[in-house]
């Protein structure tokens, strides 16, 4: 795909459809009292810090979210490297919805995958309709790549109000980018995309997110709501028991989670220390098939072979995570890999949420991604990608959406896998007599809390203007707190990058 071919959005305004002007944005001084919410909703949170746990598989309150929420949100419908020829489209579906994502000679677009005779959908998987168009499988209509009826069989036998050209084109919903992907959003008064994800894509777009290319893509479809299926990846607390593996190799001195969560006592001299991270590096590697690659513990262990290091452990580990990342650097670029300066890149958190069901890990010149969509109150599709920065000038296959494979398979790798293997238990555990609610960490585990009270706004019916507030607290790195307010304007969504 060539360069110009993707839109990357930096700006305030979103390229791609247009908000209307009325919408309000966060960023405006709001004064006076907050509107009370439309709407009475069950299992509110009124507790940060204690989640009811009927959220999680009560009926109706999964029929709320599918009202209220999924319909206002801007759902990641498709990799951009899905759809890199004019007329390729993709289908994405979630919650009985079905939108065709389609690139045009005119840019990235959406439609309401139905006819506008009798309602048929129109496409399935994924194509090119560059030469055909769509065409309807049952009564023969068609339209362009741009949602525009071009034919109506036998058009006589209709009356001429019937036959209305605006009524018979597609209908177009709100299709924005960025940083490789097309998001939607069914609701034409929400704020443009970037406003609402303003932090996340902010904190992403200096390591070329745009550039990514898939690797590899998996999924499965797990016996788990599509909330607790997210929550496992926003925390690192569960590391110590879910993963010995990764918790056995922990570098000295990172540990988040006091004195036992680095698996080591003694303090190591600098060689030492080092060596303790490029194991640490081959095992999440390894163990995620992705984030780490070969080539970049290849070149730690390269490079720990030459490096003089100071006696002093802090100076030291300073000295080495610069010539680490000028190593990398230097020698993807010279394989012809749009990489970033990684020295001169803002800390990073290494997983990132964006509201509401989508992540980025990002570790060097690789990421992985995960992607969530409700199947019902106890059942979610869970996609993992592994995402990588190749040579500008390298010939990528295009990406197909993969068969759920069962979370058993040997193909998943090992970090995932041990990470599903806990949400079925965990979704049984949820119905246990006498279990009220979750507790949660205020200092580790406050994305939980911080995205729930997000999802009781948009059922309640919260102004606009405060949902793009709750919108940006909750795109949020890992270990966040629990923030006392989430509709308010936050520091670390406005200004700061997440460590």
């Amino acid at each position: 795909m060539a360069d110009a071919d993707v839109v990357v959005l930096r700006s305030k305004k979103a390229k791609g459809s247009k908000a209307p002007k009325s919408t309000k944005s966060a960023k405006a001084t709001r004064t006076g009292k907050r509107r009370a919410p439309l709407r009475e909703i069950p299992f509110k949170v009124t507790n940060p810090q204690r989640i009811p746990a009927q959220r999680y598989y009560d009926q109706e309150f999964y029929d709320l979210e599918v009202k209220y929420l999924w319909p206002k949100v801007w759902q990641m419908a498709a990799r951009l490297e899905e759809i890199p020829h004019v007329g390729d489209w993709v289908e994405y579906k979630n919650l009985g919805k079905s939108a065709i994502i389609v690139r045009t000679k005119n840019g990235v677009k959406a439609f309401s995958n139905s006819c506008r005779h009798r309602g048929v959908q129109l496409a399935s998987g994924a194509g090119n309709c560059k030469t055909q168009g769509f065409i309807c499988p049952f009564h023969g209509w068609r339209y362009d790549m741009e949602g525009k009826n071009t034919f109506v069989f036998n058009r006589q036998i209709f009356s001429p109000e019937q036959l209305d050209q605006a009524e018979l084109n597609l209908l177009p919903i709100r299709c924005e980018l960025w940083g490789g992907c097309a998001f939607i959003n069914y609701d034409k008064h929400a704020a443009p995309l970037l406003e609402c994800i303003e932090p996340f894509a902010r904190w992403h777009d200096p390591r070329h997110v745009e550039k990514l290319k898939v690797e590899w893509w998996l999924s499965a479809e797990l016996p788990t709501n599509w909330k607790t299926a997210m929550e496992a990846f926003m925390e690192g607390y569960h590391v110590m028991r879910s993963h010995p593996q990764l918790h056995a190799v922990s570098i000295p001195g990172t540990g988040a989670y006091g004195d036992d969560s680095g698996g080591r006592k003694r303090q190591l001299n600098a060689r030492e220390w080092v060596e303790a991270m490029i194991i640490n590096m081959k095992m999440l590697g390894e163990g995620m098939a992705g984030m780490v690659r070969a080539h970049d513990w290849d070149i730690a262990d390269d490079l720990k072979q030459t490096i003089a290091l100071p006696e002093d452990l802090t100076e030291a580990k300073m000295t080495w995570m610069r010539a680490l990342n000028r190593e990398i650097t230097d020698r993807r670029r010279a394989q012809g890999v749009p990489m970033p300066d990684l020295n001169a890149l803002p800390a990073l958190s290494p997983d990132n949420y964006c509201f509401p069901h989508y992540f980025l890990l990002p570790t060097f010149g690789n990421m992985s991604s995960y992607r969530i969509r409700p199947l019902g109150p106890e059942k979610c599709l869970f996609e993992l990608y592994s995402l990588v920065l190749y040579p500008e000038d390298e010939a990528r296959p295009v990406p197909k959406a993969p068969i759920p494979t069962p979370i058993t398979d040997p193909i998943w790798p090992a970090i995932p896998a041990q990470d599903y293997s806990n949400l079925p238990l965990q979704q049984l555990g949820l119905h246990a007599e006498g279990f009220e609610f979750m507790r949660l960490s205020r200092s580790k585990e406050g994305s939980i809390s911080n995205y729930h009270r997000v999802i009781d706004g948009f059922l309640e019916g919260r102004p606009d203007d405060e949902l793009v507030i709750g919108h940006q607290n909750a795109c949020a790195p890992i270990d966040s707190p629990v923030m006392d307010d989430v509709w308010e304007p936050h520091p670390l969504r406005s200004g700061a990058h997440p460590v």
